[in-house]
């Protein structure tokens, strides 16, 4: 009886680490319309996302340690780990993201055509992680 006790704690325990590192809170500014595609794009990949409007994104941005070149329209933080999505970031590039903690942020800089939320997934998107080096092509 103590094992299954013992298993389903762990289960339990593993579901909410799971939920935790899934959940997303993006702030975007209220005027902009891409945001909302990209966080459409995050929810159909299983991730749970809270937006929060803002018309003050420059704060956000420099609370959170974003690097000003790496910048784009809306900026995600990981609930459960921290780390930062800068931009139009795909849902397979913050799954990387997530399998490496020592990553804290990964941006796609600007608002790239090819980037969910702007157009379709080309191949030839670069995200980088924010000393600016390549970090997926999606």
């Amino acid at each position: 009886m103590k094992i299954w006790l013992t298993v389903a704690a762990l289960a339990a325990a593993s579901s909410f680490a799971h939920a935790a590192e899934n959940a997303i809170t993006v702030y975007q500014d209220p005027n902009c319309g891409c945001c909302n595609g990209w966080v459409e794009h995050m929810l159909e990949s299983g991730f749970d996302v809270t937006a929060i409007k803002t018309t003050d994104m420059a704060s956000v941005k420099q609370k959170l340690g974003v690097p000003m070149k790496l910048s784009s329209c809306h900026t995600g933080v990981v609930d459960g780990t921290g780390q930062i999505i800068e931009g139009h970031v795909p849902a397979s590039a913050v799954n990387k993201l997530l399998a490496d903690s020592s990553v804290k942020g990964v941006s796609a800089p600007g608002m790239p055509l090819n980037s969910p939320g702007m157009g379709k997934l080309d191949g030839n998107l670069v995200t980088v992680d924010f000393a600016g080096k390549p970090f997926s092509r999606d």
